[in-house]
């Protein structure tokens, strides 16, 4: 079905990261894959294509744009080559939105300007060791000293984690009876004595994404490096979890069109008793059951970043996004795969990389069981 969300500026826009990232990036992806991580130097190159500065006021060095579709079409031509690189998205698509919400004067004219060249780039710690996707259970201390915190504790599964100059980290700086208050956010920075982030996790899928364990042994953060007020830390958490889930759908739902494209055009080539498989009713009927759930997807995820512009998009219906399409990702998959038969697990056959790339989006943000919870919830239930 035809979209109506972009213009010809997306367009244009469009036009010019396909052709960075067919030059730049698509050689260089098996390199980044077996090394685990991406040149750092690559988040400058985008900062001068000015991707990085999409959403920074134009005194900063940004585009100062408030939509979400040109995050949408860097999501989307990733997708469309099957590749994953460094911590990209979660740095423009979850983190930054912190920043542009919650930083003050001070602390917009000390990282702003690095944030949109690439010469600053950012995660966020959340999840740790013990607590999952249970956020109100976060252990990690921050405890007051003078013009400083004193920062203990430790986070796992950071996206970006290794490459970020700025971490974005949720802290317990007080106790409350309900388990969700207490929480801050304090952004520290690469350097400071005590704070480690070198250590890289070995995953199934995303390889070429750095993954990294974050290591806190009485790191003192300065308090001019609390982002918004101190104890607010689930709210603003929660405030911003519409657009994360909306950017794992709007990832999943492009790669299972990707794949789907892929799987076509194997079909076509690939014989056996004689003929195509193109031609057996059952890759046909698997096809075209899969291009119809697909474009289900593609409905709900368009018209969710329509909401999303407009302020509408609710945590319930960001958690159906959410739900619907990785859970539609993994099946598609699974199915694509099969109809590669024993090539479709040969590394060397894209389809293999889009499976093991595709296992962690019903994990991460959320797993999808919480996100049934949410919708439950939404339900009256």
């Amino acid at each position: 079905m035809e979209r109506d969300l972009f213009s010809q500026e997306h367009d244009e826009y469009r036009a010019v990261l396909r052709d960075f990232l067919a030059k730049e990036v698509e050689p260089h992806m098996a390199a980044w894959e077996q090394a685990g991580i991406v040149p750092r130097d690559l988040y400058r190159q985008l900062g001068e294509l000015g991707t990085m500065g999409v959403q920074f006021p134009e005194e900063f060095g940004g585009a100062g744009e408030t939509t979400f579709l040109y995050n949408v079409v860097l999501a989307e031509e990733l997708s469309r080559l099957s590749v994953h690189f460094g911590g990209i998205g979660l740095h423009l698509d979850i983190v930054v939105p912190y920043f542009l919400d919650l930083a003050n004067d001070e602390q917009r004219q000390r990282w702003f300007p690095g944030l949109a060249t690439g010469d600053l780039v950012s995660c966020i710690g959340m999840t740790e060791p013990g607590t999952g996707s249970d956020l109100a259970g976060i252990s990690t201390t921050a405890v007051r000293d003078g013009d400083h915190y004193v920062v203990n504790g430790s986070k796992t599964f950071i996206t970006g984690g290794v490459n970020a100059e700025l971490a974005v980290v949720v802290v317990r700086t007080g106790r409350a009876d309900d388990r969700r208050g207490g929480l801050s956010l304090l952004v520290v920075e690469d350097g400071t004595p005590g704070y480690d982030h070198s250590h890289k996790l070995d995953k199934l899928g995303m390889r070429a994404t750095d993954t990294a364990e974050l290591f806190f042994d009485s790191v003192r953060v300065p308090v001019a490096n609390l982002l918004g007020e101190e104890g607010k830390g689930f709210d603003y958490l929660t405030r911003n979890l519409p657009q994360e889930r909306l950017s794992i759908g709007v990832g999943a739902i492009s790669a299972c069109e990707a794949a789907l494209e892929r799987t076509i055009a194997y079909v076509q080539e690939r014989s056996a008793f004689g003929k195509t498989i193109a031609t057996f009713q059952n890759t046909k009927f698997e096809l075209a059951d899969m291009a119809a759930d697909i474009e289900a997807g593609r409905a709900m995820v368009d018209r969710a970043i329509l909401a999303l512009d407009k302020g509408r998009l609710s945590v319930a219906d960001a958690a159906k996004v959410k739900l619907f399409t990785t859970d539609l990702q993994g099946e598609v998959m699974d199915r694509c795969l099969q109809l590669f038969g024993g090539y479709g697990f040969m590394r060397e056959y894209p389809i293999a990389q889009m499976y093991a790339d595709s296992r962690v989006s019903r994990i991460y943000g959320g797993t999808n069981e919480i996100m049934k919870v949410i919708v439950a919830q939404s339900l009256g239930l």
